[in-house]
């Protein structure tokens, strides 16, 4: 997708996104065969439900079918919501990502993957998970110390406020 069709379309779709209490993350348009397939994920601080998602599909095709934004070609629009494993490029996401475990790839070299506890303006507080035994450690890292972080997928993570209350 070029450019200034990129930027045509987010100038169009983002105002339609954002009336939905929703911000629009990305756009893709993707060749498949004769046909082209138009991806527009968005999300919000309290994430997206099915409904919301229908209502701004149906915002965006209506606002795409009245204009040539995508030519006269067939194409398929699909509206959805980051992936679990999500990259995290805006001050937002790691807003959104608090709690979650995460892997940082760092200006310094090598990679940390810590769970985000707090972000403010500067950079986020981690907590580093202990290794055999050992007690997690505190981590400051500044938004400057990262070259890429992603969120990564927990599938046995203890929920510690439950086990307090027990």
């Amino acid at each position: 997708m070029s450019t200034t069709q990129s930027e045509r379309l987010r100038e169009l779709l983002e105002p339609l996104v954002t009336s939905q209490g929703l911000d629009l993350e990305e756009i893709e348009v993707d060749s498949v065969g004769r046909k082209r397939v138009l991806r527009v994920v968005v999300d919000s601080d309290t994430g997206a439900d099915l409904d919301q998602i229908a209502d701004v599909s149906r915002a965006l095709s209506a606002k795409l079918d009245e204009t040539d934004a995508m030519g006269d070609g067939e194409y398929t629009l699909e509206v959805g919501t980051p992936g679990a494993e999500r990259l995290l490029t805006e001050h937002r996401h790691y807003v959104r990502a608090t709690d979650r475990l995460v892997k940082f790839q760092l200006a310094e070299g090598g990679e940390l993957v810590a769970r985000i506890l707090k972000v403010d303006d500067e950079g986020i507080d981690t907590e580093v998970p202990g290794v055999k035994g050992r007690k997690a450690t505190a981590r400051r890292l500044a938004f400057d110390d990262i070259v890429r972080a992603r969120v990564q997928v927990e599938f046995s993570r203890k929920d510690n406020k439950k086990e307090e209350e027990a």
